[in-house]
């Protein structure tokens, strides 16, 4: 009698632990990823006009840094004429929604061809369309070569 009381006060007891290790064992854990860095926004302005764009597309920054043509590659004329056949294409994007991802082309870009924003501004402004074409796969156009990385 005394036998068949410990097989059972152990069967109940080895049950006991194994519903609490299934149950432990399945239980989520808080992931930990210390690795992402977040990435500051990229700024172009131009403080004498008050012009201001914010890049927060991620990525944007390393491109910059690591894939752009340096500073003083180009003159400002070439951006300048890039920069104004872009502007249009990404500007028609943005007024149809219907036909282009909302997510991507998100605001008008207000660039006026008779301001001179200055060679920063348009670096910056023709870099992240470069950027943009490569990272989401299109094509402003604007008569110049498709599939163009710099």
């Amino acid at each position: 009698m005394l036998n068949r009381l410990i097989m059972k006060l152990l069967k109940n007891i080895s049950f006991t632990i194994v519903t609490i290790l299934i149950f432990w064992s399945c239980a989520s854990t808080p992931k930990k990823n210390s690795s992402i860095v977040k990435e500051e926004p990229v700024v172009i302005a131009n403080d004498s006009l008050e012009y201001e764009i914010i890049i927060i597309d991620p990525g944007f920054t390393f491109y910059l840094a690591s894939t752009a043509q340096p500073e003083g590659f180009y003159n400002q004329d070439y951006l300048e004429a890039r920069n104004r056949a872009w502007v249009i294409s990404w500007n028609q994007r943005v007024q149809n929604p219907n036909n282009y991802n909302s997510d991507i082309y998100e605001n008008i870009i207000d660039y006026q061809s008779n301001v001179d924003y200055g060679y920063e501004v348009n670096y910056k402004l023709f870099n992240y369309f470069l950027f943009a074409q490569r990272k989401y796969k299109m094509n402003l156009g604007g008569g110049f070569r498709a599939g163009r990385v710099n």
